[in-house]
């Protein structure tokens, strides 16, 4: 199919603001973007050479149409781009993948009584997130410092049950037990507030107020609280002594340091709390599209728009951006309160710029340290497989049943040397009953392979779970699929006895042993074992679901219907297992008496039972 005419497309675009939709054969989107003046913006990619490398050029190789939304305000073009963004996910646009795995602390604020709980994921669940800490070793020294101040519950239980005993944790003074109803719930929120003021940087505010009440203990004669108190100022006062001070104001600042190398971007940001650097967060965008400005402000919106997501009154950034103006009047109306864009010029804000870019360089130097190692590997493996090209992209298949029931394929990707989790999948299996494995990995290689051409997003290596007869399977699908390449095949099977790993290639009548050390089939070991977890832990739910399933239905006077009620009212087998009585008993068709049996069956408390309380 030709590429996509711009000469003919253009007459007809709109010189007014909106958003556009570049869209492939199938009718995917592969991008989204905003344009003060639409004609304009989609004049200047019939400029670009789709002949040339880089991002652009083989987005716009992949362009079979273009969708146009036209809207009254740059605003509402700049407000419909992050929403579109949000619903299609389109690949061509900047996607906020960490450059590391930086953990958050939790505050479940919104249970009755709140824990603190670590966490690598900002939900919109009313709880309250604080970081991201980019060390994790100092985040669990935040964890274990708050614990011995404030003793706050360990257990993971959203609704806490009743307990006549309370746990170890309380024995040991690291929880105050409110399962055992040991605090009341006014000290207890108190305690909470306190974790609160100490995440928020606010611990000379928390000083004051506890030595308000240590004097108030004093007097009325409570000396073991007073001392309490004593010792839980004197950590504060330490903890304070410790902390960077690096802004003179009690302002909430975001920095951005932005660093450009070749086609590669990266971006850090610092979070500075009250004066006091709290933590940072670095992306890489390998490739992205636009100028450094347009990608600037696309890292701004699609950061501050993520659901959850805490707003400073101020956000310093490198250099002016020509939406800066909108992405400030739009992150206020977000925040209910003015959050002012600024580009300083001098001063100490120069400084924490500086600050910033350091760490975004920082970013680009580590990347390019990795990529040169993932090049040595990638060289390696070459040549022990007789690749025609460097495996950039690698998947793995697996397939795992019990007894050909509850089959899963799992199809792990890696790709520059590194997990591509939002590339991984599962498959179910239609076509096939009983333990067949050759069937079941046909029927999900001609799915996959189906995609892959649909999308023009094949590996350069796939990787089966196995020897020569997997390899065969693998072969035969890609045949009846209708691929010549550039995707290679390779299979990895654990031999019996002390043979080891041996790999088996197309074409090749013996295998490939390697020594057991060589980085190359380490480094394949490690893509099978990740396929084979990432099938296992689908299969370890499916097997939970159905036992949960065959128990309802064990349950006197629980049939299918029932259980589909139930189903449809609570979502999940899980949110069935943990709901209380009141909530079965809420399900219509249900009851009083029928949600207590239910209950006493799912825990097991029928006189020999173990967990007696929290209906």
């Amino acid at each position: 199919m030709p590429p996509f005419d711009f000469k003919e497309f253009l007459p007809t675009v709109s010189l007014k603001p909106g958003v556009y939709l570049m869209k492939s054969r199938a009718g995917e989107v592969l991008y989204v973007g905003k344009a003060r003046e639409l004609r304009k913006r989609l004049s200047s990619y019939a400029r670009i050479d789709q002949g040339q490398h880089g991002k652009t050029a083989m987005l716009l190789s992949q362009v079979r149409g273009i969708e146009i939304i036209v809207t009254n305000t740059e605003k509402d073009a700049l407000i419909l781009e992050s929403s579109l963004i949000k619903q299609y996910r389109p690949k061509y646009n900047v996607i906020l993948r960490d450059d590391k795995s930086y953990p958050l602390l939790k505050v479940t604020v919104q249970e009755e009584w709140p824990r603190l709980v670590m966490t690598r994921r900002r939900i919109k669940d009313g709880a309250r997130y604080f970081g991201p800490f980019s060390s994790p070793s100092a985040m669990w020294e935040t964890i274990r410092y708050l614990n011995s101040l404030f003793p706050l519950r360990r257990c993971k239980e959203h609704n806490l049950k009743p307990k006549i005993r309370p746990c170890l944790n309380h024995q040991m003074g690291r929880c105050l037990a409110p399962c055992a109803d040991k605090v009341g719930r006014e000290e207890y929120q108190d305690l909470v507030g306190n974790v609160l003021l100490v995440l928020e940087g606010k611990n000379q505010q928390l000083v004051k107020e506890l030595s308000r009440k240590m004097e108030q203990a004093a007097v009325a004669l409570r000396f073991e609280e007073a001392a309490q108190l004593r010792d839980r100022i004197n950590s504060l006062n330490k903890t304070l002594e410790k902390q960077q001070v690096v802004a003179a104001h009690a302002k909430d600042q975001d920095v951005m340091g932005f660093a450009r190398q070749g086609d590669s971007v990266a971006v850090a940001l610092l979070f500075i709390r009250k004066g006091i650097i709290s933590g940072q967060q670095a992306f890489f965008l390998s490739d992205p599209v636009g100028t450094d400005d347009e990608v600037l402000t696309e890292v701004l919106s699609r950061f501050y728009s993520e659901e959850g997501q805490y707003l400073p009154q101020e956000i310093l950034l490198p250099f002016a951006g020509s939406d800066d103006p909108l992405l400030a009047e739009w992150l206020s109306e977000l925040k209910g309160a003015t959050v002012a864009i600024v580009c300083p010029q001098r001063g100490d804000r120069v400084r924490l710029l500086e600050m910033a870019d350091t760490n975004a360089q920082q970013v680009l130097v580590a990347r390019k340290t990795r990529q040169g190692s993932w090049q040595v590997l990638a060289e390696g493996l070459k040549k022990a497989l007789a690749l025609a090209t460097l495996p950039e992209r690698i998947e793995c298949l697996d397939i795992s049943n019990l007894g050909g029931k509850q089959a899963v394929g799992s199809l792990v990707c890696f790709i520059g040397g590194e997990m591509a989790k939002d590339q991984y999948r599962h498959y179910g299996i239609h076509t096939v009953h009983g333990p067949d494995d050759y069937a079941m990995m046909a029927e999900v290689l001609a799915r996959r392979f189906a995609r892959g051409l649909m999308e023009n997003a094949l590996p350069d290596l796939l990787l089966v779970d196995g020897g020569k007869g997997q390899l065969g399977v693998a072969m035969q699908a890609m045949a009846e699929s209708g691929i010549r390449g550039p995707c290679e095949l390779a299979g990895i099977a654990k031999e019996k006895g002390d043979e080891g790993e041996k790999l088996y290639r197309p074409g090749r009548k013996n295998p490939i042993i390697l020594a057991r050390n060589s980085p190359a089939l380490l480094y394949l070991m490690r893509i099978r074992d990740e396929a084979h977890r990432y099938g296992i832990t689908l299969h370890r739910k499916l097997r939970r679901k159905e036992t949960l399933a065959s128990t309802l239905e064990q349950i006197p006077g629980v049939g299918k219907v029932r259980r589909e009620l139930l189903l449809r009212e609570l979502g999940s087998m899980h949110r069935i297992a943990q709901a209380t009585v009141a909530e079965l008993a809420a399900v219509e068709g249900i009851g009083s008496v029928l949600a207590e049996q239910i209950w006493r069956h799912l825990h097991d408390e029928d006189g020999a039972g173990s967990s007696g309380q929290g209906r």
